[in-house]
């Protein structure tokens, strides 16, 4: 279960204080945006742990027992990262605290696109091995994973929270129906697959221009014969390069699927800095 479920499914009994990373100046463990909640009992989610942690619990659960008036709602408090905090930070971080109560599930939804951190589009093509792994990987990641094969039965049930399974056949037909956006990985079962999954998402690339990462599972050796057939189906060189074969963080070399799957995780997220800084 999600840290926004647990807060939900937390709030039906009892009142919790939400603590939010307003801004930050400088170094700091999370960024604007990241939370907890904090019951009587226990925490959800986590602002960065440290001494900062620490005394953002302490402050939440004395407002918790301070009632719900207008000074309980996100009053923003401001923490220097340094020596008297315990930490060598060196930055600035202004914290919203919040109550909450089961008043608050009403509008339910509000309140779950507000803690909800955005979500990238990935499409997962291939449920063997490391297609497995790699479901279980992303899923608690900030991606909203399609995941897609042609075969039936392949899907674990049930599936990964989150994880949206999508049976197509020919696999290739997916493509044109991903979210626009979507990061693809290419993983099938059969080769042939593969290469025409490749040559579907170059195609929509003509079109749209809108797949930010296109991955496709292999050794350098697979990529060149893709590369020729492609060309024969008359995708240039520059079309080819959008293509990123073998996938996954360079420099990790284990074949477990476990293994594969946090490298391409890894490589996922990179493409995701890059988006922001582009």
């Amino acid at each position: 279960m999600t840290d926004v479920l647990l807060l939900l499914d937390g709030l039906a009994a009892a009142p919790a204080c939400l603590v939010r990373v307003e801004s930050t100046e400088g170094s700091a463990p999370r960024e604007p945006g990241a939370w907890m909640a904090v019951f009587a009992d226990r925490i959800v989610g986590t602002i960065g742990g440290g001494h900062l942690e620490l005394q953002a619990i302490a402050e939440a659960r004395r407002r918790l027992g301070g009632g719900s008036g207008p000074a309980q709602v996100r009053s923003p408090m401001r923490f220097a990262l340094g020596p008297a905090l315990g930490q060598c930070c060196g930055g600035v971080v202004h914290l919203g605290f919040e109550r909450l109560t089961a008043a608050d599930l009403a509008p339910a939804a509000g309140l779950r696109a507000r803690l909800t951190p955005r979500q990238h589009p990935v499409a997962l093509f291939g449920g063997g091995h490391v297609g497995h792994a790699l479901a279980r990987v992303l899923a608690p990641l900030p991606f909203a994973l399609t995941w897609i094969d042609s075969r039936d039965g392949i899907f674990p049930s049930p599936a990964p929270q989150g994880v949206v399974c999508e049976h197509s056949d020919p696999v290739q037909l997916a493509v044109p129906r991903l979210a626009p956006g979507s990061r693809v990985l290419i993983m099938s079962f059969s080769h042939a697959e593969d290469l025409d999954v490749v040559a579907a998402c170059l195609r929509r690339q003509r079109e749209q221009a809108d797949l930010p990462f296109i991955g496709l599972i292999g050794s350098k050796t697979k990529w060149a014969t893709f590369s020729n057939r492609l060309h024969g189906r008359g995708f240039a060189p520059d079309e080819l390069a959008q293509v990123t074969c073998p996938i996954g963080i360079p420099g990790i070399e284990g074949k477990e699927p476990d293994v594969i799957a946090v490298a391409v995780a890894a490589q996922l997220l990179q493409t995701l800095k890059e988006a922001d800084q582009g």
